[in-house]
């Protein structure tokens, strides 16, 4: 079984345990809907039919003034269309008892109600005006608020019912709560423990060939590495235990066993899966792996620095960046980044490699020459692929209904359903907040997706620098003051231009200025420098917060990645949309930081021929 499969079984308890925790998620969220459901199924249109028959009663009442006073037409209209309302909403409340004691009450309302429709009948069957004023208010009056205090009191029943409900609903959300809880606790535990165990046996031939290593070392070529199977690992020790026995030939053996050693480290190179390239300081290619000649076999008698012997000018542009990164003294060049994988032709078809680079140093411990891998990372390729398409997707798809519910809330805000509490409108200003929030990690999430897919096509005109960062400072003024930071920029004796999009510009100002502003304590300030140099322009965001320590600093700007023990918790976009952002402009961005000493936020790019700096800065 190869290695890959069984590290996918190891991960099939994970799996199992979030379906687990998913089911009993969704189940209890189901419950807890019923719950609210049932408030309004039971009590709400209750509610709803005694305001109404509050009102119509109370239309009613005023329909009899009308005739009193002697417009007999206009009250009788009034009085009959509010007549059929109270009728149809009291048929309603008889027919919704959901309350103890409701029935009683219902039933005692519609008794005080046929009592005052006979008044109200006798009452418009007479004639004079003295009559009338006085039966409004020894006849109908009374049976009015009879009748008003019988609404009333199946308002306050099914009010005093919905207050109750809610309370076993909050009750219910808090046991389902410390369900779901211990459900997640259980599920993630076992799933640890099981893939843990898995792993621990899929890893223990690493431990065989870690101590055999380490014998090795030293001075023990007699060990050998005991890997029982067929996977990489196993191969990996069959290869290990070759070069154990040509190490051990090389130190008992004459030159011709040396050579004989050579050729089995050579074989041991020519059977890794990924193409292997030496070569010397210069670039010239020393050595390849049997892989590397088949996939390159055209270039392998030139230069790498030679682009016009090279079939694929992208790959030698891959190849130029690891090396200049190894000779620049700054070590190995691993990335981890897929986006900095290629794309070329090889014989198997179209492969994604990832260039790495590992310095060869001498004797004297002087650099000797480059080694170059490039790792064949096709099929990770094909998963970020399909990962970046479907969280695209889903941001979009995301995008609807979250637009829909920011105009609800808008609608509620300005009171245009209804008026409503102070209370209630806390509630809706912080479920904008929350939908606002919402919305700019979608528009990050379509941005980031966007431009790691080319799909953003940047509308680059010429600014003048100066103007960008005196617009942003303006509009972060305010939040660093609301913090008790100075907020300040640098400004060198020229005006600079640059060709570039702006508005993706100020985004990347934004996120940069926004996270120092975060991480910044009160007190502290926040310094923008412009510093020129032979190709590039370079913006640095200085402050005088936290600090990022030495060990996160590298996986700064990779996408969700957030500094542990951070003060200020977010999703971890900001950083990586802004690095895609600066490499579609042609420029770099960087940081330097020390825990506890601040941060200093970098980035590039390409310079315009320099104008006086305008006094209205």
């Amino acid at each position: 079984m190869l290695l890959k499969t069984k590290l996918l079984l190891a991960q099939v308890p994970l799996a199992l345990a979030l379906l687990v925790l998913g089911i009993v998620a969704v189940a209890t969220i189901g419950q807890l809907g019923s719950h609210s459901e049932r408030i309004l199924h039971d009590n709400y249109r209750s509610v709803l039919a005694a305001q109404r028959m509050k009102e119509a009663i109370e239309r009613m009442d005023s329909a009899a003034l009308f005739i009193a006073l002697g417009r007999r037409e206009q009250g009788k209209q009034l009085a009959l269309s509010n007549r059929k309302v109270f009728e149809e909403e009291l048929a309603v409340q008889v027919r919704n008892i959901t309350e103890k004691g409701e029935r009683e009450v219902s039933n005692a309302l519609a008794a005080r109600w046929r009592d005052y429709l006979t008044a109200y009948e006798n009452f418009i069957q007479e004639t004079s005006n003295e009559a009338l004023r006085d039966r409004v208010f020894s006849d109908l009056f009374p049976k009015f608020l009879a009748i008003k205090e019988g609404a009333d009191h199946i308002l306050s029943l099914n009010q005093d019912a919905m207050i109750r409900k809610s309370d076993e609903v909050r009750q219910v959300s808090q046991r389902l709560e410390r369900l779901i809880t211990f459900a997640a606790l259980v599920a993630a535990l076992a799933g640890i423990f099981a893939s843990s165990v898995l792993t621990t046996r899929i890893i223990r031939p690493l431990s065989v060939l870690t101590q055999t290593a380490r014998r090795i070392k030293e001075g023990d070529l007699a060990v050998r590495a005991r890997v029982e199977g067929s996977d990489e690992i196993a191969l990996l020790a069959q290869e290990f235990n070759t070069m154990t026995d040509s190490l051990d030939r090389y130190r008992r053996s004459s030159l011709g066993e040396l050579l004989q050693a050579q050729q089995a480290s050579q074989a041991a190179i020519d059977n890794l899966p990924d193409p292997v390239l030496a070569t010397n300081l210069e670039g010239k290619i020393l050595g390849a792996n049997r892989i590397a000649e088949a996939w390159f076999g055209p270039i392998l008698s030139g230069s790498c620095e030679e682009t016009g012997q090279n079939p694929e000018p992208v790959l030698t542009t891959a190849i130029k960046k690891a090396r200049k990164y190894v000779l620049a003294g700054k070590g190995a060049y691993r990335p981890s980044d897929l986006e900095d994988a290629v794309n070329i032709h090889a014989p198997e078809g179209e492969r994604s490699v990832l260039p790495l680079a590992v310095p060869v140093y001498d004797q004297n411990g002087n650099l000797a020459s480059v080694s170059l891998i490039l790792r064949d990372v096709t099929p990770q390729s094909k998963m970020d692929a399909m990962s970046k398409s479907l969280v695209a997707t889903f941001a979009h798809e995301f995008r609807t209904p979250l637009t829909s519910l920011h105009l609800a809330i808008h609608i509620l805000l300005d009171q245009l359903a209804g008026a409503m509490t102070e209370k209630q409108l806390d509630l809706i200003y912080a479920a904008r907040e929350d939908c606002e929030r919402l919305q700019n990690l979608v528009d990050d999430i379509l941005n980031l997706v966007r431009l790691q897919s080319g799909k953003i096509e940047l509308r680059r005109v010429v600014i003048r620098i100066f103007s960008i960062i005196k617009n942003i400072i303006d509009q972060h003024r305010l939040l660093a003051e609301e913090q008790g930071l100075d907020l300040a920029c640098v400004y060198p004796p020229f005006d600079e231009e640059v060709f570039a999009d702006p508005e993706r510009l100020e985004l990347v100002f934004a996120n940069l200025i926004t996270n120092a502003i975060r991480h910044t304590p009160a007190g502290g300030s926040i310094e923008i420098r412009v510093l020129p140099e032979k190709e590039f322009l370079r913006i640095e965001i200085k402050d005088t917060g936290e600090g990022i320590p030495l060990e996160y600093q590298s996986q700064i700007f990779e996408k969700y990645f957030q500094v542990s023990g951070s003060s200020w918790k977010g999703v971890g976009l900001g950083l990586a949309l802004a690095k895609n952002i600066i490499a579609a402009h042609g420029g770099e961005i960087g940081l330097s930081s020390q825990s506890g000493q601040g941060s200093t936020f970098w980035f590039t790019l390409p310079r315009l021929e320099n104008k006086p700096m305008d006094n209205g800065l």
